[in-house]
């Protein structure tokens, strides 16, 4: 059934579609870049902005598109664009401190995606958000024990429960925006 309404659909309106998500796939990428340079200098992992446009993105393109977005971030960097924290990028990340929380945005992308399809209220919004996150959070300390700290107690402290209060304020945001956003404007296309 769905092979008949999609051969229906005229072949500009699919083009156009497919243009319009790549097109917000690689805004959500760019943010996230972006989001890598809006910093507060910290060892061994600086505070950004980068999780927010992760979040955000998620809630509104979805889990397919989102994650893509966030593959497509990590590629760019992998491949040494300048788009990691402090104009930085090559496959030296992947030794790096951060490397978990890079690898954590598009599962948590992917996470948030999921969970957003069942509800868009606020506080699911939120809880989405938050769950989403916390993956992104654990993925960064495991990264942060394999790569600098060696010691899980550590590891918690210095790349989990320090960034809780900057992320909480970036949930809080994030979750706002969304609601606002998406009443005027119901879905992206996708």
């Amino acid at each position: 059934m769905s092979t008949v309404r999609s051969l229906s659909i005229p072949a500009e309106s699919t083009h156009s579609s497919l243009l319009a998500q790549a097109a917000w796939i690689t805004g959500f990428a760019a943010l996230t870049a972006v989001g890598a340079q809006i910093q507060i200098p910290h060892q061994p992992v600086p505070f950004t902005l980068q999780t927010f446009s992760v979040i955000l993105g998620a809630a509104f393109l979805g889990s397919r598109n989102a994650t893509i977005s966030q593959i497509l971030y990590l590629t760019v960097g992998f491949l040494g664009a300048p788009v990691f924290a402090g104009m930085s990028g090559g496959l030296s990340f992947l030794s790096a401190p951060t490397v978990g929380y890079l690898i954590g945005f598009p599962i948590g992308a992917l996470v948030i995606g999921m969970m957003m399809r069942r509800k868009t209220n606020y506080f699911w919004t939120l809880f989405s958000m938050f769950v989403g996150l916390t993956v992104i959070f654990a993925c960064g300390t495991v990264g942060l024990y394999a790569t600098y700290f060696h010691n899980i107690g550590q590891s918690i402290t210095g790349g989990f429960l320090i960034f809780s209060w900057w992320d909480l304020l970036k949930l809080s945001a994030a979750a706002g925006i969304y609601q606002q956003l998406a009443r005027r404007y119901p879905k992206l296309p996708a």
